[in-house]
Order: C-alpha cells, then structure tokens, then sequence
C-alpha cells in the first residue's frame, strides 16, 4: 500500500523565515504572565509520572469530571490517531470526517484502511448515520477549523436524538479552539458533551504550539474497554514535562484571566483586519474566532500557477498565508488574526500584489 501525502499544516516550513504568519491558528499574544516560567521550571532531569496521576486529578477538578476518564495526550492530533486506532480495534470501520475540516481526521482514518465518509453539513450527516446499524466514528469540530463557524443550534438536539437510538455511534468532539471562541457561547449541551470523546489542547489558545499537549475526556458512562484499549495504545510517557506545567499552568485563575482578556484583544484586531481586507475588495465569511475564510471579490489569479507564484511572493516578504483547499475549500484562505504591525506588513504587500496584477493585465 502507497503511504499517503503528509497532511498540509500551516506554520513553519522548510522555506525562508516566516516574520508574519497567518497560516496557523495560535494566539498571536505574548503568553500569560508567568507562562513561560512555569515552562522553564519543568523538571527534564527525570520522567513525569507514568500514570499523570496528579494531572489528571487536577485537569478533573478543572473539567468537573472524574479523573479515571481523563486521558493525557500529545496534542489532538496524537488523540486523532490513537483514538482512530482504537475505534479500528474496537470493530469500526466507517468513518465521517467534516469537509471543510481538519485533514488528520481523514489521515488516521486512511492510514488504518477505514471507509471515510464526508458530510458538509448536518443535514448530510444525520440522515446517514439515523439509517445505518453499523459502528461508527464521528469527527465534530466545534468551533469548525477552517470555518470558523458553529453548528446550528438545532443540530445538537437531532445529535442527541440520534445518539440515543444509535448507542454504537462514537462520537469525537473537537474542542481545541473553543478557548478561542470570540462571540457567543459554547453552543454543545452540558448533556450531550459528556457523551461524546471531547479532545482538548492549551497550546493554540496559549499561544505555544511547539509546547505538545493535550488531554481526551471520555464520555461519562460506560465505554471502559475503550479506556483500557486508549491507555494501552498510549506510548509511555506520552506527556513531556513541558507539556504537564503547560496543563498545570492552564488550570490556574490567573492564566484563565489572561485569557480571558486576550479574547477582547483579539476579538477588535480580528475586526480591524476583517475591515482591512473587505477595504480591499476581499470576501470575508462570518467566524466566531481568531481565524476566518478570506477570498478575493474577482479572480485575481489566471490559473493555479499563478496562485502559487502569488503565494510564494508573500513568503519572500516574510508572509505566510494557509491555502484552504488542502481543507476542502479550493479558491479561499484562511487567515489567522495578527497584530497591527503584521496587519500594516499584510496591507502593503497586498496592494503591491495588486498593482502588479493590475500591471499584468
């Protein structure tokens, strides 16, 4: 069997630096007073706690849940595959994956010879598992990476429905940008998320991506022989030191306040270059995040190859964008919220591009 492409990521790559980057979807802040302390503290000259007894007590205390159904993870896209990797051991052999959507959901899937199945919308997906009897995963990304966007509220009440006439079902809840929601609140029910597996990270929200961490909370009943086959499946000492003080770091009054407040800051920059761009004759779709789908008004490029040029002379100007058509959506960017400075370096570069496609023409 041909392995499969990498999944597209954004971020750094092997290219020239990145000064500006609008392509990952990481807090663009300073990080919380003492945060990087905190890091610096970590104890490297001896492992964690094999079990994270003492995290895991503490992330349960956070999420008020109990600490036998908390599981520490790499990051969700090491929970993605692990928990892909189960689901295949437990019998299942159909997935569905959003599309637009994150590409790791469809990664794991692949990589262990499950059916994958897309679903645009609510509509597409419920029918279709209301009418099969066969196990099932199901991926939700609440809030929707690369949208932006939250399900309909009706939705969750047809899921919840569907779930109780479908107990085979699992269902996998993506929370890694909930701590970044800007408008609104969380729209799943108390209920109904402590049915499904609910995948957490603090690393986006914290600004501190190359800190690896992450956490699985598994539905409150049942499901133990998935508990046992997750925490068999886990490599030993899947949490680096760093990551276990991010988590512990997370959990205090302070960082949550800090938070708190970086959301009203990111929440008038998200605006302001929202303002920017539709100025320019830039299509914006409506997000409740840091992050939003951006295109321009007319075709600004004649082909694929053009496009790509286009790309490429942003990274020359230390620029990175995230082009959304390795997430389902060919045509559109997405676009992380920055800075002012970033947002002034993004406005000249793209009136240069401007008049040089005006030139060209």
């Amino acid at each position: 069997m041909n392995p499969s492409p990498p999944v597209e990521h954004g971020g750094p790559d092997d290219g020239p630096p990145i000064a500006w980057d609008f392509s990952t979807n990481a807090n663009p802040l300073l990080p919380a007073p003492g945060l990087m302390e905190a890091l610096a503290q970590a104890d490297r000259r001896h492992y964690p706690d094999p079990r994270y007894t003492a995290l895991r007590a503490r992330l349960a205390q956070h999420w008020h849940a109990d600490a036998a159904r908390v599981l520490p993870t790499a990051g969700s896209s090491e929970a993605i595959r692990r928990l892909s990797l189960a689901a295949s051991l437990q019998g299942v052999r159909d997935v569905w994956v959003p599309v637009p959507g994150y590409g790791d959901y469809r990664a794991a899937a692949q990589a262990l010879g499950l059916q994958v199945h897309d679903y645009g919308d609510a509509q597409t997906l419920l029918p279709a598992l209301a009418a099969s009897n066969r196990p099932m995963l199901v991926w939700l990304c609440e809030p929707c990476n690369p949208t932006g966007q939250s399900l309909p509220p009706e939705f969750w009440g047809e899921l919840a429905a569907t779930m109780a006439a479908r107990p085979e079902l699992i269902v996998a809840l993506d929370r890694a940008y909930e701590p970044l929601r800007l408008q609104g609140d969380d729209p799943v029910p108390h209920h109904l998320a402590r049915q499904c597996w609910q995948l957490w990270s603090p690393n986006k929200a914290l600004g501190l991506t190359g800190v690896r961490a992450g956490a699985m909370l598994a539905p409150d009943q049942g499901h133990e022989q998935w508990l046992a086959a997750l925490a068999a499946l886990a490599p030993s000492w899947v949490l680096s030191a760093e990551g276990v003080a991010l988590w512990q770091a997370w959990c205090e009054a302070p960082t949550q306040a800090w938070l708190h407040q970086a959301r009203t800051t990111l929440r008038a920059w998200r605006d302001e270059q929202q303002a920017m761009l539709s100025s320019m004759g830039w299509q914006i779709q409506p997000s409740v995040t840091p992050f939003f789908l951006t295109r321009p008004s007319a075709p600004a490029w004649p082909d694929a190859g053009a496009r790509q040029a286009w790309l490429q002379a942003l990274r020359t100007q230390g620029i990175k964008w995230r082009d959304a058509n390795s997430l389902g959506l060919p045509g559109w960017w997405r676009l992380s919220t920055q800075g002012p400075q970033a947002r002034l370096a993004l406005q000249r570069a793209l009136e240069h591009s401007a008049r040089h496609w005006k030139d060209a023409a």
